[in-house]
């Protein structure tokens, strides 16, 4: 992941994760303002651009999960400060549990607000989960 600074404070910066849609799509994975850092939707996507945990939703929701966790580590932060989590899934009747049970294993101590809605599709159809997520430092 690469990070860069958009203005002259070292606490506001941004990161790249290098996926594909990253530049096409003019976005961050993450943005940190001061101490707020806000991450983008992320998917389970490799930065080559293969997606992990083909029809697997709780492999899928960990591997996000990771991707999260590095962004919010090069923003000098953790998962221990997320305060909110936004979790997108596809075929929500299906993938609802093993999503839950992925993001319990993470943040079940933590206890962020979090909300999980059913989606039509994601950007790419084998994927079956993408999350944001808000931290305050």
């Amino acid at each position: 992941m690469e990070v860069f600074t958009s203005s002259p404070s070292p606490l506001n910066r941004s990161v790249l994760s290098g996926s594909e849609w990253e530049l096409r799509y003019g976005y961050s994975r993450a943005v940190r303002r001061e101490n707020h850092i806000f991450v983008s939707g992320t998917t389970a996507v490799t930065p080559e651009g293969n997606v992990v945990g083909l029809g697997d939703a709780f492999a899928q929701t960990k591997y996000i999960l990771s991707i999260i966790e590095r962004a919010l580590i090069k923003l000098e932060s953790s998962l221990s400060n997320t305060v909110r989590t936004r979790i997108y899934v596809q075929d929500i009747h299906v993938n609802a549990e093993a999503v839950g049970r992925a993001h319990s294993e993470v943040f079940k101590s933590i206890c962020p607000a979090s909300t999980m809605v059913g989606v039509v599709a994601l950007i790419k159809p084998e994927l079956l989960v993408e999350i944001e997520l808000d931290a305050v430092i």
